[in-house]
């Protein structure tokens, strides 16, 4: 099994979260990644925050800690499907999580994530949720 690490994670990570740090100890040996879109989200943060070089060098960090999934025609494909159903049904999502989600899907990616009752709206996503978060 391999993971796509969501935005919230990270954060949890870099504020020295115990539960995300066990979880990511326990599963050392195993590959995760993240999407362009949880870097972009990582840049945004970085830039409007009070120490934007700092942050911004952390988010580089976390680039070259877990590899970047660009977004491509196959995730996209998969991005208007989720987003023409979620609409119809009248669940919508923010298009950033859209895109995290198609990726994961795309990828064949576990999303771990702590906002699970946000993405268990997609059946076919799978989740990974922490516990004690």
């Amino acid at each position: 099994m391999a993971f796509l690490i969501d935005t919230d994670i990270i954060i949890y990570s870099l504020k020295g979260n115990e539960t995300v740090h066990e979880w990511l100890l326990q599963h050392k040996n195993l590959p995760k990644f993240i999407s362009v879109v949880t870097y972009g989200e990582l840049i945004y943060g970085a830039k409007k925050s009070k120490f934007p070089e700092k942050n911004t060098a952390t988010a580089n960090r976390v680039a070259e800690l877990f590899p970047i999934i660009e977004i491509n025609k196959g995730i996209m494909d998969v991005f208007g499907e989720l987003k023409a159903r979620l609409e119809a049904s009248g669940k919508r999502m923010d298009d950033m999580d859209l895109l995290i989600a198609a990726t994961a899907i795309y990828m064949n990616l576990s999303l771990v994530t702590n906002n699970k009752s946000h993405f268990s709206r997609i059946p076919e996503l799978s989740l990974e949720k922490l516990p004690n978060l």
